[in-house]
């Protein structure tokens, strides 16, 4: 279904609150209808809780359940919370098994026992087996909503079980193949089975060679799979290879952007929070972030004692002071460039320490003609805008090249070295870099000054 993004707009601001504030709902009920279920979640999300509940009861049962896996945790418990036990089941019915493992998961404990409680009993046991397996692992991702056929049915039979069980499949085009011990043995695409001659076994036909992941595989290396192989679904086996479930397309998009969310804010130097920026609480925030800039303050106290040691210099050219924040702000800025560029290559599987010989002289090679390039223009802007000698910028230029250089092989090396330390590459980001590249950079500075300018060494 095509719709017009400025018109939905439009009418979702305007013409269904007037609606739902005019009581028409006789009229919502048959206009809602022909939005997408993101979209009607969206609109759900920003009404009160009475109205969400209303409009919500609206919706057509098979609309309703696709609508509410779209809504935000908090919808979800509000509705949860209101509505009746017929209500809670149908909606239960409706969803998804992955839906509504994610769903039980964001779940205050006293909803989850009623909605357990609205389960059958084996739903109920696949749901705590579900529950057990570590979050950010192919397990908690999977669904148990997926074509099985058993190696010695014919076709003609495989199809009238697919033709039964589709409507309660999540996904139907591919099937996996199993034997009688629920063991992987292949996969089959739904278009080779019905294009089959019907006498044929499933064995006869399927594809041998499978890719799958095993539940306690980590969800970052399952999404590489997906993205490496172009995959719409990936099988889920157990330590004994028993299929056990599938990851469809669409958590693997929510895992990409949960891993990226992450690596982000990791190289913000802020800690990662499962909640929505504007749904997370004051204090909550400052204490995500207070960490790591209390570690970084802390460290970047080498640099002061770096500068007191150094002050005798320092007397004796005031103009050195000067230049202190310029070198610093490119040092970090070139190792925050170098860090983000390898950083990102290796989250896409493009470096990996084998290549860290490789990474060095590539960064080697583009921190010489950056830091040559930067360091010839600022010599000659100091010695016409500033009006020093000749050897205060020779200093300055020097350390800026030097800096550059240095810059460029930490942030190229840290992360790599992260990785393969079992880090996450994310923390070695800009501002552990500039803290590092900072407190070097005025070592070389100083030592440069006494060297060129001709001043006694007085550090200390």
């Amino acid at each position: 279904m095509q719709v017009d993004e400025k018109r939905f707009e439009e009418l979702h601001f305007e013409e269904l609150n007037d609606l739902v504030e005019n009581k028409k709902f006789s009229v919502l009920r048959q206009e809602i209808q022909k939005y997408p279920v993101q979209d009607i979640a969206d609109f759900i999300d920003e009404l009160d809780e009475k109205q969400a509940l209303i409009v919500f009861r609206l919706l057509p049962k098979e609309i309703a359940a696709d609508a509410f896996a779209y809504l935000s945790v908090e919808k979800q418990t509000e509705i949860i919370n209101l509505v009746n036990e017929e209500e809670l089941s149908r909606i239960l019915d409706d969803l998804y098994f992955d839906d509504k493992i994610d769903f039980i998961e964001e779940m205050p404990a006293y909803l989850v026992k009623r909605i357990l409680k609205n389960t059958n009993e084996m739903e109920r046991r696949l749901i705590n087996q579900f529950l057990k397996y570590p979050d950010s692992s192919a397990g908690s991702l999977m669904t148990i909503e997926y074509v099985d056929l058993k190696k010695e049915l014919l076709v003609r039979d495989a199809l009238d079980y697919v033709r039964r069980t589709a409507p309660d499949k999540e996904t139907i085009y591919t099937c996996y193949v199993i034997d009688k011990a629920r063991h992987l043995e292949g996969t089959l695409s739904l278009k080779d089975l019905v294009l089959a001659s019907e006498d044929k076994k499933i064995a006869d036909i399927m594809q041998k060679d499978v890719l799958f992941a095993y539940t306690h595989d980590d969800q970052e290396d399952v999404a590489n799979l997906f993205k490496k192989y172009d995959l719409l679904a990936l099988p889920v086996v157990d330590n004994e290879q028993r299929l056990v479930g599938i990851i469809t397309i669409d958590d693997i998009i929510d895992v990409i952007e949960e891993e990226a969310t992450e690596d982000i804010l990791k190289m913000a130097a802020v800690r990662p929070t499962e909640e929505e920026y504007i749904q997370a609480g004051t204090f909550k925030l400052a204490r995500k972030r207070i960490i790591w800039l209390m570690v970084l303050m802390i460290s970047a106290t080498f640099t002061g004692y770096i500068i007191r040691g150094f002050s005798a210099t320092l007397e004796s050219v005031v103009i050195l002071a000067a230049y202190i924040p310029m070198l610093m702000d490119t040092g970090g800025n070139a190792g925050a460039q170098a860090s983000t560029l390898v950083i990102r290559s290796i989250v896409l599987g493009e470096v990996t320490f084998k290549d860290t010989f490789k990474v060095i002289w590539k960064e080697l090679r583009v921190s010489i003609l950056v830091g040559a390039t930067l360091a010839l223009f600022n010599f000659f802007r100091i010695l016409i805008l500033d009006s020093v000698g000749i050897d205060v910028a020779l200093t300055v230029a020097i350390t800026l090249m030097l800096t550059v250089i240095l810059a460029k092989l930490l942030g190229g090396m840290l992360p790599i070295i992260a990785k393969k330390l079992k880090l996450d590459p994310a923390i070695m980001a800009s501002p552990l870099i500039t803290t590092i590249v900072d407190a070097f950079s005025l070592i070389i500075y100083f030592y440069l000054a006494t060297l060129i300018i001709n001043i006694p060494n007085l550090a200390g």
